[in-house]
């Protein structure tokens, strides 16, 4: 695999960075990412993950684009509401770089295709908005060892980490949270300012291509927080449950 003149052009910005290089661009045009949920995380992630040239994203939400998602959901445009959101995704992904593969699933995440998604994909971003589909991608990345970034945000505070069980030190959600330990709130109920959800899901399109071209430390182990009302963020240290009936040495009894 090559880049070819168009591609050197489009991505020479990043390949100018001895961290990504050549090298690393030809790792992101090779790699597939699974992002669940094209929301107010999955909107900025994907955009940024388009434009830094992963070859293939698979975008997994089954919801229609509606008025009030437009506040924060950056990726989509008034004339595309009542669209489903992956096709509405898609047309603005493709707008942006036509060299990509966009593979659009308006289905719910569950046991009949979760397997399939996720072994396909070099990384999994977790975008999604309530405690079963974490845990149902969080179960399935521990199962085929693949790094997980998931990102959450609500009403003024984000939070974000990376669970990579190809290392055996690394936490996964179930230790971090357990059965249930996530409030349920939506941002319906609760209330979200735009901008959170933007810095979130960038950092999580962040993390991937970290993941993908391999430089810098990931967020593997540390929970990090941000309080946008003081624009201040707090790291957390988190770190793996023996225990834990997911990851840990429960998972067999």
């Amino acid at each position: 695999m090559q880049l070819t003149d168009e591609e050197l052009l489009r991505y020479s910005r990043q390949i100018l960075l001895k961290d990504v290089d050549v090298t690393g661009q030809l790792k992101l045009k090779a790699s597939s990412v699974l992002i669940v949920g094209v929301g107010g995380l999955g909107s900025p992630a994907a955009l940024y993950l388009a434009a830094a040239g992963v070859g293939r994203l698979i975008l997994a939400d089954y919801d229609k684009l509606d008025l009030t998602n437009l506040q924060r959901q950056v990726i989509y445009q008034t004339n595309q509401i009542q669209q489903t959101k992956v096709a509405a995704a898609k047309q603005r992904l493709l707008a942006l770089n036509p060299l990509l593969e966009i593979e659009p699933m308006a289905l719910p995440i569950s046991d009949d295709n979760i397997e399939s998604l996720v072994s396909s994909v070099a990384v999994v971003l977790d975008c999604s908005d309530n405690f079963l589909t974490r845990e149902l991608i969080n179960k399935t990345c521990v199962t085929l060892k693949k790094p997980l970034v998931s990102g959450a945000a609500i009403r003024l505070q984000g939070q974000i980490t990376v669970f990579d069980k190809r290392h055996m030190e690394s936490p996964c959600y179930h230790c971090l949270f357990g059965t249930g330990g996530e409030q349920e709130l939506t941002c319906s109920e609760a209330g979200i300012l735009g901008p959170v959800v933007g810095i979130i899901g960038a950092m999580q399109a962040l993390e991937a291509i970290k993941l993908i071209v391999g430089f810098g430390q990931t967020l593997v182990g540390k929970l990090l927080l941000f309080d946008a009302a003081t624009s201040c963020f707090k790291e957390v240290k988190i770190t793996a449950d023996p225990s834990c009936k997911v990851c840990g040495t429960a998972q067999n009894e």
